[in-house]
C-alpha cells in the first residue's frame, strides 16, 4: 500500500511562492518515483475564494477560522489513508485566527508531522522564540533550507541539530538555449538584459535598481531592465498598485522608459525560465534581511545568470566569489559599479554562470525529490515500526536500506544526441550541454553511437534514426586505414590529430568491430547497403584487430563477431572468437584465485565487459568451460560493486589492485552502463539468479541511487553528466556519457513488461 502524504500548504491556483513551491515539489515527486506515494494536499484559504484545484488537493482548510483548525485535525487523525503530515509553515499565513489555533492543530493531529520553515528570524523576541519551540516539539522532523537557517535555530531557539534537516530549495533543470535566439524571440536583440522577477512588493528594493541605472546606462547604453511579475495580491488587497505605479513614475520622471520593462502579469514556468535565460545579470535587491530563502533566487541560479543580491541568507551561503555579487542594502552605486564590471567583462560573467550551474544541480527538484523522499519513506517506517529511528533527523537522508523506493524510468530522449551530431559525426566533449567544436570527434564515441542508436531503430522503426546510422557508419570507414586499423581522433577540420600517434588505440578498434558486429546483427531491420558496408569494414578490420592482445580489446572484438555471427554464422567468425576467447581463459587461468577470480591483478574500467564477452563466446562456440569462467567472474565483479542496495562501481581515480582496498569515489557512467549490458546478457542465460533485479538496482545509479542521491541522467536536455565525485558531480554531459546513458535505457526498455510487474524491493541486489 502507498504511503499517503498530506501535504498542508497554500496551493494554485492561488499565487504564492509556497504554492508554486508545492506544487513543483509534488510534481518532482510524482514524476521521480511510481508506486511509492500518493501525494494530496490540504490547501489553505485566507479569504473567500473561488478557486478550481487540481485533483491531488483532497482538504481545504480557512485560516481565519479556528475552529477549522480543530476539525482538519479530527478528519486527518481518522482518515487511515494518511501516513504523514508535510506542513509549508511560512508565519504571515497562520496568524489570521490566532498563534494558538495553529499550534492546537499540530498538537491534535497524532499522524507524524513533518514542518517545512519557509522563515527562520534571528535574534526572535521571547514570544516568537517559545512559540516555535512549541511548534518543533509537536512535530517529527523540521526542514530548512539553508544551512544559515539550521544554525540560527540552533543557536537563538534551543532546537536540536538531531532534529533538523536541511533540504535545499528546489530549482528547475533547463535547456541552456541560445541567448541570442532567445533575445530575438522576445524583441530584445542587442540589448543587455537585467532582470528581476517575482510578486511585486515593497520588500522587493526594485528602486534600488532604478536609482543606479542612470550609471549604469551612461556606461552601457543598450541596456534594458526587465521587471517581471504582477503585484502580490495581498499587496493589491491593502494597497492596490501603490508600489507600481511608485516605480513606473520614477521611470518617467528619470526619462528612462527606453531602458524599463514591466512585464505584469504571472508567467508560465516556459516563459518565465525564457526570459531567465536571455538574462545577462540577474539582480535580486530585497530589503528584507531575514528574507532566509528566496524561489525567485534559485530560479535564476538554475538559469546560469550571474547574480548580484543584496546579503539575505540565501544569497551569502550560496553566492561565492566565483559565481556572484553581493552588495549592501538600499546601496545604488554598489549596484550600478557591479552591473558595470560584470557588463564589461563577458568571460566573467560565462565564467560565473558555469560556477553557478555546477553549484545549483544538487538542488535540481529531482534531487530535492529524492531527498525528500527519503525523509518521508524512513518516517514512515518508523511510524510503522519496521525500522528504528535514527541517531539523527539527518540519517534520514541517507539510509537506504528496507526503503521501497521505485523509481520512474525516463522517456527516452535522443535530443542531446542529436544536439552532438554534426554531419560529419558525433562531438566528443559538451560545455555543459553544448557541444564543444574544439573536442572534435573520436571514433570511440561515434562507435558508441552507432550502436545506441541502432538500438533505438529496431525498438522505434523511426525513419530519422537511419540518417544517423549512416553518418556514424561513414565516420567509421574515414577512420579505417589501409593497413586494416583505425584511428581515433579527428579534429574540427577533419584532420586526424598528433594524439593518434601518442596513446594506445587498440580499444577503439575494438570498440569499432563490436559498433560493426552489432549493426550487422540487425541485418533483419536495417537497408541492406548499411550491412554491406559495415561487413566491408569489419573484415577490412579483422586481420589486425585480432593481432591486437589488451584485454578489453579482446572482449570488444569477441561481442562483435559474436553479434556478426547471429542468425547467419560464419565459421570464420566463430574461429577467431575461439582463438580469442581462449586468450581470456588463459588470462584468467593466470591471474584467478580463490578470492579473486579474475583475468588480471587488478579491476580497471569497463569490467563487466570481460565476462560478458566469455559468455558470448560461450553463446556461440558451446565451450563450457567459457561459461563457467564468464558466471564466476561476473558474480565476483559484482560481488565488489554492488553492496547496502545500489551499485558503486571500480573508482577511475585508483583502479581496485588485488589485495589492497578499493577507492571510494569516481565514478563513470560507463562502467555501470556496461554492468547494465552485461546483466542484460546473464539474465538470458540464468533468468532465475537475480540479474534483473540487479539491472533495476544499477540504472537507478543514474537516476540518484548513488553515494550522494543525485541524478546524473538530465531528464530536461536528454544529456547525461559526466561524472559522479565525492562531493559532486561532473555537470557536463558529453558523448561516452550520455551514449552510454542510452544504451544503458534502451536495454531496459526490453524488460519493461518484466520490470512493471516486478515487485522486488529495487534497492536489494
Amino acid at each position: 500500500m502507498k504511503n499517503e502524504v498530506l501535504f498542508v500548504t497554500t496551493y494554485p491556483p492561488r499565487e504564492c511562492g509556497i504554492a508554486t513551491y508545492s506544487q513543483d515539489l509534488i510534481k518532482a515527486l510524482n514524476n521521480k518515483f511510481r508506486h511509492s506515494f500518493s501525494l494530496k494536499v490540504c490547501a489553505l484559504e485566507s479569504e473567500p475564494s473561488n478557486y478550481v484545484y487540481p485533483d491531488e488537493v483532497k482538504y481545504v482548510l480557512d485560516t481565519r477560522n479556528p475552529s477549522q483548525y480543530i476539525g482538519m485535525a479530527q478528519q486527518i487523525n481518522a482518515d487511515i489513508r494518511i501516513n504523514l503530515v508535510v506542513v509549508q509553515h511560512e508565519f504571515g499565513v497562520f496568524q489570521d485566527a490566532g498563534e494558538d489555533a495553529f499550534l492546537t492543530f499540530l498538537q491534535q493531529v497524532n499522524k507524524p508531522v513533518i514542518i517545512v520553515f519557509h522563515t527562520v528570524l534571528p535574534e526572535p523576541i521571547a514570544s516568537l522564540r517559545d512559540n516555535v519551540r512549541k511548534i518543533t516539539d509537536t512535530c517529527a522532523v523540521v526542514v530548512v533550507m539553508t544551512q544559515i537557517a539550521e544554525n540560527i535555530l540552533i543557536a537563538d531557539y534551543d532546537i536540536s541539530d538531531r532534529k533538523i534537516v536541511v533540504i535545499a530549495h528546489g530549482t528547475h533543470l533547463v535547456p541552456h538555449l541560445n541567448k541570442k535566439l532567445l533575445k530575438h524571440k522576445y524583441g530584445l536583440m542587442g540589448r543587455k538584459v537585467l532582470s528581476t522577477f517575482g510578486l511585486l512588493s515593497s520588500g522587493k528594493g526594485i528602486e534600488t535598481t532604478l536609482s543606479a541605472l542612470p550609471d549604469i546606462i551612461s556606461v552601457n547604453p543598450d541596456v534594458i531592465f526587465l521587471i517581471i511579475g504582477k503585484t502580490h495580491p495581498s499587496v493589491i488587497a491593502a494597497e492596490g498598485e501603490a508600489y507600481r505605479s511608485m516605480l513606473a513614475e520614477k521611470v518617467a520622471k528619470s526619462g528612462m522608459d527606453a531602458h524599463v520593462m514591466f512585464i505584469n502579469r504571472y508567467l508560465p514556468l516556459h516563459d518565465l525560465l525564457e526570459y531567465l535565460q536571455l538574462t545577462d545579470i540577474y539582480l535580486f535587491t530585497s530589503k528584507d534581511p531575514n528574507q532566509t530563502v528566496s524561489g525567485t533566487f534559485s530560479y535564476a541560479m538554475s538559469c546560469g545568470c550571474p547574480i548580484i543580491s543584496t546579503p539575505i541568507p540565501h544569497a551569502r551561503e550560496v553566492l561565492r566569489s566565483d559565481t556572484g555579487i553581493i552588495i549592501d542594502f538600499q546601496c545604488p552605486q554598489q549596484l550600478s559599479v557591479a552591473v558595470n564590471r560584470l557588463m564589461s567583462d563577458e568571460p566573467l560573467r560565462d565564467s560565473f554562470s558555469a560556477s553557478t550551474l555546477q553549484q545549483i544541480l544538487p538542488t535540481a527538484w529531482e534531487n530535492a525529490a529524492i531527498a525528500h523522499a527519503l525523509l518521508l519513506q524512513n518516517i514512515a517506517a518508523q511510524a510503522n515500526g519496521t525500522k528504528a529511528p535514527p541517531e539523527s533527523a539527518k540519517a534520514l537522508l541517507y539510509q537506504t536500506e528496507k526503503i521501497a523506493l521505485t523509481y520512474r524510468l525516463p522517456p527516452i530522449n535522443l535530443e542531446h544526441v542529436k544536439k552532438m551530431t554534426s554531419d560529419v559525426g558525433m562531438f566528443q566533449f559538451a560545455k555543459i550541454n553544448q557541444p564543444d567544436l574544439e573536442s572534435g570527434y573520436t571514433l570511440d564515441d561515434n562507435a558508441r553511437a552507432l550502436i545506441a542508436v541502432c538500438m533505438h531503430y529496431e525498438l522505434t522503426g523511426a525513419e530519422e534514426d537511419l540518417l544517423y546510422l549512416r553518418t556514424y557508419l561513414n565516420f567509421i570507414g574515414q577512420c579505417i586505414q589501409p593497413k586494416g586499423h583505425f584511428l581515433n581522433y579527428m579534429d574540427i577540420d577533419l584532420e586526424f590529430t598528433p594524439q593518434n600517434d601518442e596513446t594506445n588505440l587498440s580499444d577503439a578498434h575494438g570498440r569499432a568491430i563490436w559498433a560493426l558486429g552489432y549493426v550487422i546483427s540487425k541485418h533483419a531491420v536495417l537497408p541492406s547497403k548499411l550491412i554491406r558496408k559495415a561487413e566491408n569494414i569489419l573484415n577490412r578490420a579483422l586481420p589486425h584487430a585480432v593481432q591486437l592482445h589488451s584485454t578489453r580489446t579482446i572482449a570488444f572484438i569477441i561481442k562483435g563477431l559474436y553479434y556478426a555471427n547471429c542468425g547467419r554464422k560464419l565459421p570464420k567468425y566463430s574461429a577467431q572468437i575461439v582463438m580469442l576467447a581462449n586468450r581470456l581463459v588463459q588470462m584468467f587461468r593466470h591471474e584467478s584465485e580463490p578470492e579473486w577470480p579474475w583475468y588480471e591483478n587488478y579491476l580497471t574500467y569497463a569490467n563487466s565487459i570481460l565476462p560478458e564477452a566469455m559468455l558470448c563466446a560461450w553463446l556461440d562456440a558451446g565451450d563450457p568451460v567459457y561459461k563457467s569462467i564468464a558466471k564466476s567472474s561476473f558474480d565476483f565483479l559484482l560481488s565488489q560493486t554492488f553492496k547496502n542496495g545500489s551499485i558503486k562501481v571500480i573508482s577511475n581515480k585508483t583502479w581496485h589492485k588485488k589485495g589492497q582496498a578499493k577507492a571510494d569515489h569516481g565514478e563513470q557512467p560507463i562502467d555501470v552502463a556496461y554492468t547494465i549490458l552485461a546483466l542484460h546478457q546473464f539474465h538470458r542465460v540464468y533468468p532465475q539468479d537475480g540479474y534483473l533485479n540487479k539491472m533495476e538496482t544499477a540504472f537507478n545509479w543514474f537516476l540518484g541511487n548513488n553515494h550522494l542521491h543525485q541524478i546524473i541522467y538530465n531528464p530536461c536536455t536528454g544529456g547525461c553528466y559526466d561524472g559522479l565525485e565525492e562531493n559532486g558531480v561532473n555537470i557536463n554531459q558529453g558523448a561516452e556519457s550520455t551514449l552510454c546513458y542510452l544504451m544503458a535505457r534502451l536495454t531496459l526498455e526490453k524488460h519493461l513488461s518484466l520490470l512493471q510487474t516486478n515487485t522486488v524491493n529495487h534497492t536489494h541486489a
